[in-house]
């Protein structure tokens, strides 16, 4: 078998089996055109089948030379997925890159907004204009929902069931789950909802779409940075944020409540719970208080 007869079998595999989003693939499938595009500028004349560990062990000695660490981790853990693919077919019976490890990386975790100075940007909102009512009702959702950037933007009024307090949300992959809504921002996205989008003029499009611009269509992911760094800037908060914090910040202060992990993997939508366990960066304190509080062998 080719290289572009495989890698375009494992598109349609990515697409079709695992129902993985175009940007996915498009991200997997670049992996292995890497890996294609150095055997042909090195005159490697050899198949996906036959391809050697000490082959692969030449080609990421090769990127690690271009590319950093994290971006060495993802092509390595790329591929192997791909060869795994080729086993699962049975095209191969090992994978080649079992025994290479990906280089260590650290997690960069994102700052973390505390509950008041999520009170202060919100606070920052000039509510005499209508679309001051929209932006508190965007932040609240954010963080009272721990929604991506991507969710907020394409949140359709048809996926808020209120009465039975959850929402549902269209997350990465086109995968759908329902995510828990408190009453507090059900409040204010009914304020904006009564107050000012019921007054627009709505693009037939965005007729659905719950959060819109002052034209009428959908707002961008770009707008709702924007709305996070002025209202940063004017409560006078330093950090670095963006509408990824406000997430973070949902389920880390979930996380020192009390709430189990994977409840939180639930409402993030994370499909692994190692992806959630980013979130565990909590203090030292709050754990002892939780074993000494919750153990079997605590002292009476």
């Amino acid at each position: 078998m080719k290289w572009n007869q495989a890698l375009k079998s494992y598109q349609d595999y990515l697409r079709i089996e695992r129902g993985l989003s175009a940007n996915s693939i498009s991200s997997y499938s670049l992996d292995i055109k890497k890996l294609m595009l150095w055997l042909e500028s090195n005159n490697v004349t050899v198949s996906p089948i036959k391809i050697s560990a000490e082959t692969l062990q030449q080609f990421i000695y090769s990127i690690a030379k271009e590319v950093n660490p994290r971006s060495q981790s993802r092509i390595i853990s790329g591929l192997k997925g791909f060869f795994n693919y080729l086993i699962f077919e049975d095209m191969r019976t090992t994978n080649p890159l079992e025994l290479i490890e990906a280089p260590k990386i650290g997690r960069k975790l994102p700052d973390t907004l505390a509950v008041e100075e999520i009170d202060a940007l919100i606070g920052a909102i000039d509510l005499s204009s209508p679309q001051g009512e929209r932006n508190r009702a965007i932040l609240e959702t954010l963080y009272g929902c721990g929604l991506r950037v991507s969710e907020l933007t394409t949140l359709k009024i048809s996926d808020l069931f209120f009465e039975e307090g959850f929402i549902k949300i269209t997350g990465k992959g086109d995968k759908q789950r329902f995510v828990p809504i408190g009453d507090h921002t059900i409040k204010y996205i009914n304020l904006y909802r009564k107050e000012v989008r019921v007054h627009q003029n709505i693009k037939a499009e965005a007729n659905d779409t719950l959060f819109l611009n002052r034209r009428g269509n959908g707002l961008t992911r770009a707008m709702i940075f924007t709305i996070i760094k002025q209202l940063a800037e004017i409560s006078g908060i330093r950090k670095t944020i963006s509408p990824h914090t406000f997430r973070h910040s949902f389920a880390t202060h979930l996380l020192e409540n009390g709430a189990d992990l994977r409840a939180i993997q639930q409402m993030l939508g994370h499909e692994s719970i190692t992806t959630t366990e980013i979130y565990t960066h909590i203090e030292t304190s709050f754990l002892t208080e939780t074993i000494n509080k919750f153990h079997p062998r605590k002292d009476d």
